[in-house]
């Protein structure tokens, strides 16, 4: 699988994964996302895994989670591999 756009994580999301990965508070799955948020900041090849993207995306649908849980999700989701149509 190969991404369609070489992206990484900018400055911004990147401190916001790294706030949620310093949260005491922050939920298995937001630190998931973040995580792999964080991996990709100077790393055009690599992708999100299918479990990281699963895990971003209950991040941005859940009503509990931060901005900065949600900033990272969203980072994690854009660096997901092209799917199969």
């Amino acid at each position: 699988m190969s991404k369609s756009k070489n992206e990484v994580t900018g400055k911004k999301a990147a401190s916001a994964a790294s706030k949620v990965l310093r949260s005491s508070g922050s939920s298995k799955s937001a630190k998931s996302a973040a995580g792999s948020a964080l991996s990709q900041t100077k790393a055009p090849s690599k992708v999100t895994s299918p479990k990281a993207g699963s895990a971003a995306s209950s991040t941005l649908r859940a009503s509990s989670s931060s901005k900065a849980a949600k900033t990272a999700a969203g980072s994690a989701l854009t660096q997901r591999p092209n799917r199969k149509k």
